[in-house]
């Protein structure tokens, strides 16, 4: 239980610090948007989208880790929330791939052409119901799951909404990737470090249990 409690906290440090250095190595964001960029920079774009491949993967042990501490004393909830949280960040990663379609289409293909497939692809319904809404849908639950985690006094009431808050502004560069990097960070910071200060009793505290954890 040790192994997967230090998992889970050191992934919720790691992730937001991912997150932001891909955001900050996509060369479409830092020029603010348009087209072009990824044609242009296919090396930057390889690196930030595996990045963000893996700061999505990531956060998967650090939510099952929050699961297993809200269900101590809110077992549906955080059953509940937490699948819905892991199974959305699941597909949410898949959608990195979208950036080396991109990369390369502008590449082989007229920017712009080339950008209008990618578009296109995009609108595919498989794509949108399989993997995009389901993704946006894992981040209510990565919310809805921080605010029962708070509920049961695990973790502080703004971690949630600060972990949202840093995943839907980060890309706004500059201002929103700095300010939304630290509220990323802050939010996944002190869920993450509650679980590596934790000792190994109170982490293994039974299912249900009303104890009162500090």
């Amino acid at each position: 239980m040790r192994f997967f409690r230090v998992v889970a906290g050191s992934s919720l440090l790691a992730v937001p610090v991912l997150y932001i250095a891909a955001l900050v190595i996509d060369p479409a964001i830092r020029a603010g948007g348009g087209i072009g960029h990824y044609g242009a920079n296919p090396g930057q774009v390889s690196v930030s989208a595996a990045l963000l491949h893996w700061s999505w993967v990531l956060l998967v042990p650090g939510l099952l880790g929050m699961t297993h501490l809200a269900a101590k004393r809110a077992p549906v909830a955080a059953h509940v929330t937490g699948s819905v949280a892991v199974l959305g960040v699941i597909n949410f990663s898949a959608l990195m791939t979208s950036d080396f379609v991109y990369s390369r289409l502008e590449r082989v293909m007229e920017p712009h052409a080339g950008s209008a497939l990618g578009d296109l692809i995009g609108t595919d319904p498989g794509l949108a119901w399989g993997f995009r809404n389901p993704g946006f849908l894992g981040l209510l639950g990565v919310l809805l799951l921080a605010l029962v985690l708070a509920y049961t006094k695990q973790a502080p009431w703004w971690a949630g909404p600060a972990m949202l808050a840093g995943a839907l502004a980060g890309p706004i560069y500059p201002v929103g990737t700095i300010v939304a990097g630290a509220l990323y960070l802050a939010g996944a910071g002190v869920v993450g470090l509650r679980m590596l200060r934790m000792s190994d009793g109170e982490w293994a505290q039974p299912v249900g249990s009303t104890a009162v954890t500090r």
